[in-house]
């Protein structure tokens, strides 16, 4: 190995076990195993100016291992990002430092998604070069061209969707994606022969990807896989064996290493075994030198690109600036008033999950950069419609065969959006939405953007069973904070709380769809999208001072106007709440939250899902009309009257409340 990559990858090596030790915590054994790997290709191969972070045409480089931050976090540092200056370094794990525990996503500071849960960052890294390959194919190479780097570890691959993106990746062909896996053999329990026994290179080769072995330690050796990975057109997996806590003698090679303390006789230990006679945090002119160089180079990279740019069309240029942006075409929902007020003038009952695939159709042609997706469930979901099928020999395709894969779409789904470009949609079951929930978290918790759909959303889905029936799932989605949870109660709502989640770009949006018909219950059009502030009366009391409140969300909003019915015809002015989005009330204003709760009144919610959460709204002695169980196979008709979610059950619980 050249001496001065050997010195460099010592640099991080150093720059890590100094913050690890002033911090008395961290994981030192990726940053000591893999400064070689990562040396390797920061200096010879990854397109990046740290002057400009966010540079489109980058290369994308991700540590799916996120334990081992510092490894990240040093080669910043060094590499020029000012976001990562020396105080940040010194200030690792520190509350309010640019340094946290695990990387926390900021594209425009090199840090390009939020890693931890092991397996997410790979799958991200999927759904970057997915994301790469679909602008491609709209802007040609002189604009995209780029790769996408992951840092993997044992315990990513073991994770089960590191089989759903390592198959996916290989079918789709996806040759600008690059895995690194540093083969140490050892996790925290210790060796991996404890756990496994296959063999991770036959199992890529098994996969359609191009593989290699090559000493993890000698960063030339390294730098000349990627080099050979670069000319092949299929995914690559460079297979890297290093020793986990390389340099320290007391913890290189073993299970301590990956997150034991560090001590400071490791630090006199590991500048003996390795020449490092600096003291800590001191880098020496002549490494920060080379490490600046490679930033240079990508640099002068850049510039090409924009000279490159400057040469295209006013109109291509402004569109893909457009998407880089996260901005909306002018006039883009014009067909949503249009569908709404169709819808409004002319009821029909229709599966909320038709009426949501209606209204996707509507937008793709409205919103070019939309990609939409589905684990095997096509025809079940209705979210194909006229778009054509991304594949390995055609990029311009905006629908994803997913394959029986949710956790895989999810963790895609999140990579393509922070790639930018790419306006993500995936459908499916919302009882599925449990093989997501890391998915959704990574997406809530970075705060981006994301179409998330679920049909088949209640026991309305009759005789398919409790398997199916996601009685719970609802109250564990408006549990994430920075996500919009939508009920629409029929097409008129779901074409409102459609075009609420596309501008929401502060976090994921779920759409909670039902496979039954939804009987109509807006029938008069206006342009206000009432669903915006959360809640609104979907229906006054009549005959005098509201006596009743019924809250209710999809399907059971038609039971609650059936409830006031009843209740109405006796003499009880009855209002009907239809609250499609929590969140979105929560931002109201007192007043206006005061007015739709209608507190003095006798109050009744109806959601056919558990009652958790909604005691806020009807208070403590307010009446719910649910779930306090798991579901039942039969007709839908039947299952409701079996439940006693009724129109007739809502009334007698608001007379209850009267006396």
């Amino acid at each position: 190995m050249t001496v001065h990559m050997k010195d460099m990858a010592n640099a991080i090596r150093f720059l890590s076990m100094d913050a690890i030790l002033k911090a008395n915590d961290g994981h030192p054994g990726t940053p000591l195993g893999g400064a070689d790997i990562a040396t390797a290709l920061y200096a010879k191969h990854l397109k990046f100016d740290p002057q400009n972070p966010d540079w489109p045409d980058r290369d994308r480089f991700v540590l799916s291992a996120g334990h081992g931050s510092m490894l990240i976090y040093s080669l910043l540092h060094l590499s020029g990002y000012e976001h990562f200056d020396l105080e940040q370094i010194k200030n690792f794990r520190v509350l309010g430092s640019n340094t946290p525990g695990h990387p926390e996503y900021e594209g425009d500071n090199g840090i390009e998604t939020t890693t931890g849960p092991l397996g997410q960052g790979i799958a991200n890294a999927v759904g970057m070069a997915i994301a790469e390959q679909s602008l491609n194919a709209r802007f040609g190479d002189d604009i995209v061209d780029h790769y996408t780097y992951a840092y993997t570890g044992d315990g990513c691959l073991m994770e089960g969707i590191a089989s759903e993106v390592i198959a996916l990746a290989g079918y789709l062909k996806l040759g600008k994606l690059v895995f690194l896996w540093d083969d140490n053999r050892m996790t925290d329990d210790g060796s991996t022969d404890q756990a496994v026994i296959e063999d991770n290179v036959a199992r890529f080769d098994g996969a359609g990807w191009h593989t290699q072995r090559v000493d993890g330690h000698d960063a030339d050796a390294v730098a000349a896989a990627i080099a050979a990975a670069k000319q092949d057109d299929r995914p690559s997996m460079i297979a890297c064996r290093t020793f986990i806590g390389f340099g320290i003698p007391r913890i290189q090679n073993d299970r301590a290493a990956h997150g034991g303390k560090l001590f400071p006789e490791d630090s006199v230990a590991a500048r003996e075994n390795l020449n490092w006679p600096h003291e800590p945090f001191v880098i020496p002119e002549k490494i920060r030198q080379d490490w600046a160089a490679a930033g240079l180079n990508g640099a002068k990279e850049r510039q090409a690109w924009l000279d490159r740019c400057s040469k295209m069309p006013a109109d291509k240029r402004a569109e893909f600036d457009r998407l880089m942006n996260w901005h909306l075409p002018k006039d883009w929902n014009a067909t949503l008033k249009a569908f709404k007020k169709e819808n409004a003038e002319n009821p029909t009952a229709k599966p909320g999950i038709a009426a949501s695939g209606d209204v996707l159709s509507l937008l793709a042609d409205a919103i070019p950069e939309i990609m939409s997706g589905a684990p095997d469930l096509e025809a079940a979901t209705k979210h194909k419609r006229q778009l054509t099928p991304f594949t390995k020999d055609d990029r311009s395709g905006r629908y994803i065969h997913y394959g029986v894969r949710e956790h895989a779409m999810g963790a895609i789904m999140n990579g393509m959006t922070v790639h930018r470009g790419v306006m993500s949609v995936g459908t499916t079951f919302l009882v599925f939405s449990d093989y997501m929930r890391h998915t959704l978290r990574m997406a809530a918790l970075m705060g981006i953007p994301g179409l998330f759909v679920f049909s088949h959303d209640s026991i309305g889905i009759g005789k398919n069973g409790p398997t199916h029936q996601p009685v719970e799932s609802l109250a564990s989605l408006r549990a994430y904070p920075n996500m919009w949870v939508f009920r629409p109660a029929d097409p008129v709502e779901m074409a409102e709380c459609w075009e609420l989640g596309i501008q929401h770009q502060d976090g994921p949006t779920t759409i909670i769809c039902s496979r039954q018909p939804l009987p109509p219950v807006r029938t008069v059009h206006t342009d206000e999208n009432l669903c915006a502030r959360g809640a609104y009366i979907l229906a006054d009391a009549e005959g005098g001072p509201r006596q009743g409140t019924i809250f209710a969300t999809g399907y059971e909003v038609s039971i609650a106007m059936d409830a006031r019915k009843i209740l109405q015809e006796k003499g009880i002015p009855t209002a009907v709440v239809s609250m499609p989005s929590w969140e979105l009330f929560e931002q109201q204003d007192e007043d206006y939250r005061d007015t739709i709760i209608g507190r003095d009144t006798a109050r009744v919610a109806v959601e056919a899902a558990v009652r958790l959460g909604w005691d806020r709204y009807i208070g403590e002695k307010g009446k719910f009309i649910g779930m306090s169980s798991f579901g039942a196979s039969g007709d839908m008709e039947d299952v409701f009257k079996h439940f006693g979610i009724t129109p007739e059950a809502v009334a007698e619980a608001v007379q209850s409340q009267l006396g």
